[in-house]
């Protein structure tokens, strides 16, 4: 199996108060490993469960450990789920996948940078926003390469051994960027299409500030289709929401905070410049 991290991979310091926390909602698990959500959906009691997404560079052992504090030594998922294949959501894949031999699911769109064929745009550090933006050019954003693990998602947005669940192609922060949804109670896992943490601020990501904020503005490339995709999953009417970034969210809040991001979109979400903003990446 073809099996291999970034060629620039490598661990960034970066903390927050939630750094190593594990948290439920519902029968879903959720692990902050530094500043990024890590996704455990299933009761330990449960026949199956999945991961979605993979941490932070470096990040696999620790992403293994918590795996088998929640459900047991040799209980592997039985799959992972990819929301996108930026740095911070792929960065223990490799080592994960030698610990557990199972296929990891993803939208096609971004096989190219899980497959090794083709880097992300280099993050914008001329975007408007904090420190957290000003410093990204030290991110990892060469493709890693799983091809021998990777399967495209079903295109009936059913997944397999999740039945309640479905995926939702959320494009914008990442061409192939998805989010899951449970509609029995209404739980949305957004991954990076919308996030609870002003994300390019190093204070509000330190301290976990809460509140309703439009993806990574340093890594999305697509503000057109970014927006379309938080509207889209606003007319879902999530309940809960677990973001790739931030704390959980429910009810009321999280209603609140949807529409007012939508309603001022351009003045909370999109940067007042940037490269991905101005049209100059190539």
């Amino acid at each position: 199996m073809v099996m291999k991290q970034s060629n620039d991979n490598k661990f960034i310091p970066m903390t927050s108060i939630s750094s190593g926390k594990t948290r439920e909602v519902r029968d879903v698990f959720y692990y902050t490993n530094q500043i990024v959500n890590v996704i455990f959906i299933g009761a330990p009691e449960d026949d199956k469960w999945v991961l979605v997404d993979a941490g932070m560079p470096k990040s696999g052992e620790k992403i293994i450990s918590v795996a088998e504090d929640i459900y047991g030594k040799d209980r592997p998922p039985a799959s992972i789920i990819l929301t996108h294949g930026h740095f911070d959501h792929v960065g223990g894949i490799t080592t994960i996948l030698k610990k557990w031999d199972v296929p990891v699911y993803a939208h096609p769109l971004e096989f190219p940078y899980i497959t090794g064929k083709k880097a992300y745009p280099e993050p914008d550090t001329s975007v408007e926003g904090g420190m957290l933006a000003k410093i990204s050019s030290i991110y990892p954003h060469e493709p890693i390469d799983i091809s021998g693990a990777v399967i495209p998602l079903l295109d009936d947005h059913s997944i397999l051994g999740l039945p309640q669940w479905k995926w939702v192609h959320t494009p914008g922060h990442s061409p192939g960027h998805i989010s899951l949804f449970r509609e029995q109670d209404r739980l949305l896992i957004a991954g990076d299409a919308f996030v609870t943490v002003k994300q390019d601020s190093f204070y509000k990501v330190l301290v976990q500030k809460e509140e309703v904020h439009g993806p990574p503005n340093y890594l999305t490339t697509d503000w057109i289709a970014a927006e379309k995709s938080v509207i889209n999953l606003a007319a879902l009417e999530p309940e809960w929401v677990i973001p790739g970034h931030g704390k959980h969210m429910y009810g009321t809040p999280l209603k609140d905070g949807l529409s007012y991001l939508l309603e001022n979109w351009n003045e909370i979400a999109v940067p007042d410049h940037g490269k991905f903003v101005d049209g100059k990446e190539d």
